[in-house]
């Protein structure tokens, strides 16, 4: 990818559902973040705040199978119950969890994260894989920011639900015709318009035979019941929360901010004027701002 982001994933973690390509940046005592990122997406979207976060605290990103760089086949399990286990996997390779207590599993730990927990910032379906980690599989966070997530019913545009009811039909367009509806699609998530070159960093991951596969394998496993499963407990949240939401999102409109915000308990809430669903591409400075503030609250 461009500004060497793909050089930053220079890890590998041998997960259930396939290689996922990591990194970590910034000071190795400073207090850990991870970044998750959602579809169609990659931790590519997060490159400008991480760096930016990693002057002071030690971040982590990585690319969810069947995502960005990480590793993408037929047959993969991509859905956002997948996604959430692996994050869980993730968080104990990393010995980032509750009370410094190493957890042993089938892999070798880094233990760059020194048993702290984490804060979590979590954009997209993102938001769903965090919530879904730590209300059904017992992940810690020290703090969570949901930035225009997937979390509340009903989700998903019909030009979406149409590409995963279809996935087997469009699979096979020619890859002209399927590069076109990709650019498309992608650039719709911006309200001010993406800059050409970041548009063909984030369309490159999906092009090619594995890249075309991958896009509407994703899609068709994106079921609306990953979030209906945990919709009910978001009351049961005791942790600091923000909300982020761009108020020109067309994809997640600005209502759900509000919806989300009355459910979890104490949540605040930030409104990025203007910004569409890719607030980092659309506002990137504000949301900075805005979630250095949180984090350090």
């Amino acid at each position: 990818m461009s500004d060497n982001w793909a050089d930053t994933l220079n890890r590998t973690f041998d997960s259930s559902s396939g290689v996922v390509r990591w990194g970590v940046l910034g000071p190795e005592d400073g207090p850990p973040v991870v970044l998750l990122h959602g579809t169609p997406w990659s931790s590519y979207t997060w490159r400008g705040l991480a760096r930016a976060l990693a002057l002071r605290f030690r971040v982590f990103v990585w690319d969810m199978p069947g995502y960005g760089t990480s590793q993408k086949y037929d047959g993969q399990d991509v859905s956002l119950a997948a996604q959430a286990r692996i994050f869980a996997e993730l968080l104990r390779h990393w010995d980032l969890h509750k009370d410094g207590l190493r957890q042993d599993g089938p892999h070798d730990h880094d233990g760059t994260g020194e048993g702290r927990q984490p804060a979590v910032l979590a954009h997209d379906f993102g938001g769903c894989v965090a919530l879904r980690a730590h209300l059904l599989h017992g992940a810690s966070y020290a703090r969570l920011a949901l930035v225009d997530v997937v979390a509340l019913a009903p989700w998903g545009s019909p030009s979406y639900r149409l590409l995963g009811s279809h996935a087997g039909v469009f699979e096979q367009l020619p890859p002209a015709l399927h590069e076109a509806l990709v650019r498309e699609y992608v650039g719709s998530a911006s309200a001010a318009g993406l800059h050409p070159r970041v548009l063909d960093q984030l369309v490159a991951p999906w092009l090619g035979k594995d890249g075309q596969g991958a896009f509407y394998r994703q899609i068709a496993q994106n079921d609306q019941r990953w979030t209906d499963e945990i919709e009910g407990c978001y009351g049961e949240l005791a942790l600091p929360v923000l909300i982020c939401w761009g108020t020109a999102d067309t994809w997640i409109p600005v209502d759900r901010a509000h919806r989300l915000a009355g459910l979890i308990p104490g949540a605040g809430l930030q409104l990025i004027e203007g910004a569409g669903h890719l607030v980092q591409e659309d506002a990137p400075a504000r949301l900075t701002a805005v979630l250095q503030d949180f984090l350090r609250s």
